[in-house]
């Protein structure tokens, strides 16, 4: 007959409790670190600070900054585009970021007048503007590596007309999404702006 043994509990090996202050300050670091991350490398919010925009982006709207799509292709004509200020902008002493849409790419030749801009001699369909340019402008070739960025608030944005281009390590990110005021929420332009069909003359 086989005899059972007594079997005793096993001891269970002491875990050591971590004090609720360093773990809440562990928390807190890495929340920072990731948030830094994420920041700095993938989307960020920003706010609208003027009327640059008008109609698409009102004063105080809230976007999400895509800063990761840039890494894979260039900059499209339409989209819209926050960067730092160019080295004219630092000369004037401007330091915060702007906001404009990019009207013409490496090689394009822009030109505005009689109310409208032209691409390549092709005048740009623009629905999305607070009003017609009532300046002219150009005809200019967008250097390489760089952009031509204007406001949809034509008549009252300092860009690329007053200013030159955007060289093409000044831009942070595209504007992507609104997320706020809440009646607004949603992608900025849904559609692309403008047919692939401007071929550079």
């Amino acid at each position: 007959m086989t005899r059972v043994q007594d079997q005793q509990p096993e001891k269970q090996p002491l875990q050591k409790v971590e004090n609720p202050w360093v773990e809440g300050l562990k928390t807190i670091v890495l929340s920072g670190v990731l948030a830094f991350g994420i920041r700095t490398f993938v989307a960020e919010a920003r706010y609208i600070p003027s009327g640059s925009m008008l109609p698409t982006l009102q004063i105080n709207d809230r976007l999400i900054i895509d800063k990761l799509t840039y890494n894979f292709r260039s900059p499209e004509r339409g989209d819209i585009v926050v960067f730092s200020p160019t080295a004219a902008l630092e000369q004037q002493n401007f330091k915060d970021a702007f906001i404009k849409r990019v009207i013409g790419i490496p090689g394009d030749r822009v030109e505005v007048k009689g109310g409208a801009v032209y691409v390549n001699d092709q005048p740009l369909q623009e629905d999305y503007i607070e009003e017609k340019p009532n300046y002219n402008f150009g005809p200019v070739t967008v250097p390489a590596d760089q952009y031509l960025v204007l406001g949809d608030n034509r008549n009252n944005s300092y860009d690329s007309h007053y200013w030159g281009f955007v060289p093409r390590d000044k831009i942070i990110g595209r504007a992507i999404v609104r997320f706020w005021p809440l009646n607004r929420l949603g992608d900025i332009d849904p559609e692309p702006q403008y047919p692939d069909s401007l071929e550079k003359q």
